[in-house]
């Protein structure tokens, strides 16, 4: 890997007005090095650059888009294992992971450079006779994309993809606290036969850099993956200059385990879910809602199941669960854990930091149990290792527990009954539903997105990201005489 740490801005790598330290998570006295931080006029420099390369990109043609984001996709894949290493260093998610979502970002674009040559437009017949209609899609313009830090390769990747395939420029601002992924991709992107400026990479806090970019009437559309907060923030900002918003935000994910349930099968997806990439997920399963019938020995497995889990240095073989992202992750952690306690919930195992080889940011994996859906820990997303169990009497309140909050991401049911699956899907208010499989875990190629405050605007990803990164446009055209 390259040790370039510098902001990319209209076709040049250019140092930034400041920089910040990018360390280990796993082992803080590992610096992986200093990253460039942007300031306004930088800012300014690459959205100008965006606005001047967008119209050529456009007209390079199907060709042009398909062959460099295949480019692009092929080369993730094939150098998954050293990016992937890269950023299970700066991330703390295990090798093996880190190494996936590369891989996974890399099919992001090869899928994209297939959308390319799908062209899909409408021929109609008008009522005026002697007149044709034809209906096509053409860029939005220059797309903003703010992403996060739990995925810091593929979250980006689903975004920028789409947006390059439907003729698109991008402004990128990525997490600050995994830049060395948002270079690596960037790097990959850059080598590509583009035009000059139609890809930028401008990181920086989001208080400057991001709010500047949101505010902008040089940005047409913004796709932003991170907190309500935030989001609400960017929704109230961008609505001034009317610019189209794509927002992905919080989750509080439940999974029901039913009393037909295979109770082992249960135990494995809901440690899964709940504790796998450290629980920072927005799919992770939060919340687990349990038959009063299976409840204790339900609980009783998991907890040995959580305590079995080998939580270690992200890039040491074996390691099931890595250290969270920062400092600050952690100490929030720690604050919802004695917020739980306080509450009454029962602390059945973790909620401490561990003493490692290493000096990073560690937390054992953590179960509470006879918790109520009142309860902070059952409504607020965590973004941690820590899962709440609930007791339901009944499939019927297990469903209206699940469906009460304001959110509406993920949604899972553990049942053998096919009636149940069945009406769970129909009446699960959640953007994507499993029956018998984990919460966290979605497909490429078919539109993810929530309900409520987990989302806002055009669902990502497949076929359906076209709705917002193009905008529609219908031509009449009078047919004329013939001659």
């Amino acid at each position: 890997m390259t040790d370039r740490t510098q902001l990319y801005i209209d076709g040049t790598w250019s140092d930034g007005a400041s920089q910040i330290e990018n360390r280990n998570p796993s082992d803080t006295s590992d610096l992986i090095g200093m990253y460039a931080q942007a300031d306004a006029s930088q800012l300014d420099e690459a959205l100008a650059a965006a606005r001047r390369a967008q119209p050529q990109w456009w007209a390079a043609g199907i060709q042009k888009r398909h062959d460099v984001l295949m480019a692009i996709g092929t080369e993730l894949m094939a150098r998954a294992e050293e990016i992937g290493r890269l950023l299970s260093r700066e991330e703390g998610k295990p090798l093996a992971e880190g190494k996936g979502e590369v891989y996974r970002a890399g099919q992001f674009f090869t899928y994209f450079a297939g959308e390319v040559l799908r062209q899909h437009g409408d021929l109609a017949e008008s009522v005026r006779p002697g007149i044709e209609i034809d209906v096509r899609r053409e860029p939005v313009g220059v797309v903003a994309i703010i992403s996060p830090w739990n995925f810091p390769v593929a979250t980006p990747a689903w975004k920028i993809a789409p947006a390059l395939a439907f003729g698109n420029a991008v402004v990128w601002k990525p997490a600050n606290v995994t830049p060395a992924s948002a270079v690596a991709l960037t790097e990959i992107i850059a080598r590509q036969d583009i035009p000059k400026g139609l890809f930028n990479l401008v990181a920086g806090p989001g208080r400057d850099v991001g709010q500047r970019l949101v505010e902008s009437d040089q940005v047409d559309a913004i796709t932003f993956t991170g907190s309500v907060p935030v989001g609400r923030g960017i929704a109230a900002t961008a609505i001034q200059n009317m610019t189209k918003v794509q927002m992905e935000m919080g989750s509080k994910n439940p999974l029901i385990v039913m009393d037909d349930a295979d109770l082992d099968l249960a135990v494995t997806l809901a440690a899964g879910s709940a504790f796998g990439g450290t629980g920072q997920k927005c799919t992770a399963a939060s919340r687990l809602i349990v038959h009063a019938s299976v409840h204790d020995a339900f609980v009783e497995k998991l907890v040995l199941a959580a305590k079995a889990l080998k939580v270690g240095h992200a890039l040491e073989d074996g390691t099931q669960i890595g250290p969270v992202v920062s400092e600050g992750q952690l100490s929030q952690n720690l604050e919802y854990v004695g917020i739980g306690k306080s509450e009454g919930a029962e602390l059945l195992c973790g909620g401490d930091r561990l003493d490692m080889p290493t000096n990073g940011y560690y937390m054992a994996p953590t179960v509470f149990a006879n918790t109520r859906n009142d309860m902070q820990i059952n409504r607020e997303e965590m973004f941690a290792p820590i899962t709440a169990v609930q007791r339901a009497d009944s499939y019927e309140e297990a469903l209206s527990l699940a469906n009460d909050t304001q959110f509406g991401l993920t949604a899972g049911i553990m049942t053998r009954s096919l009636a149940r699956a069945s009406h769970f899907r129909a009446n699960m208010r959640a953007g994507c539903v499993m029956v018998n499989l984990p919460t966290a875990g979605t497909d490429y190629h078919v539109p993810f997105g929530g309900r409520g405050a987990s989302s806002f605007g055009p669902r990502e990803q497949g076929t359906y990201a076209a709705e917002f990164y193009t905008t529609v446009k219908t031509a009449y055209v009078a047919a004329g005489e013939p001659q």
